[in-house]
């Protein structure tokens, strides 16, 4: 039962601030953005028996780039939150090859890999089309970031046959809901902001979270 109380917390973390960030509550989105990933970070460490600190370091940055973007409208603390995630996401693509077995079961063959990749490769760079006149000076750090990102969603891919299918489905959607989420703030904030932004966002974002989580704790030890 103890194990299960990060989970909760997560949860009900989670909805507060997705309710805070709906109703424009501030002050109580600021107090709870840091804690999601605090909490989902005690979720894993309770649910394994045998933590993995690359995992654990990539959910630190991720942390760390919440933090930083609560402070976006200064461009030093989106450029460091952005490097928060782009490291995180660097160790996630780590950690994914870390999560495999050493030989595959039914892997996918050459012509699926790139049929299956392709789209993926499509929305990262069409993103990049669409918003490239909108960058102005942070051009070069939102392609490399778009570049890191689709990267750590195709090793999601690519993990198809090396592992069971509950690891592999939870962290292939929970990477393309990463890939969602960050696509969403990047038209929000170079583009067209609407309503309801930051709920997409986010909701969008913990999923993610939570599902790259799931598929790490499903990956079955050999």
């Amino acid at each position: 039962m103890m194990k299960q109380v990060p989970f909760y917390l997560f949860i009900i973390i989670g909805a507060i601030h997705l309710a805070a960030v709906t109703f424009g509550l501030e002050s109580v989105s600021l107090l709870s953005k840091p804690l999601i990933m605090m909490t989902l970070a005690g979720y894993y460490w309770a649910q394994t028996t045998k933590s993995d600190y690359l995992f654990i370091t990539a959910m630190l940055f991720c942390w760390a780039g919440d933090v930083l973007l609560m402070y976006q409208q200064a461009e030093i603390f989106f450029m460091l939150g952005l490097t928060s995630f782009l490291i995180g996401h660097m160790l996630y693509i780590f950690a994914y090859r870390k999560f495999r077995f050493r030989k595959s079961i039914n892997t996918l063959l050459p012509t699926q890999r790139i049929r299956y990749a392709l789209p993926i490769i499509l929305a990262g760079t069409g993103l990049v089309t669409v918003l490239y006149p909108f960058l102005g000076s942070l051009k070069v750090p939102v392609m490399i970031y778009a570049l890191v990102i689709t990267i750590m969603t195709l090793q999601a891919l690519f993990r198809f046959g090396f592992t069971n299918t509950r690891s592999f489905a939870f962290i292939l959607i929970g990477a393309l809901l990463f890939m969602t989420s960050d696509s969403l703030l990047a038209v929000n904030k170079f583009m067209t902001p609407w309503p309801f932004a930051s709920l997409s966002i986010m909701a969008t974002y913990i999923a993610a979270q939570f599902l790259i989580v799931e598929g790490v704790l499903a990956h079955p030890k050999e």
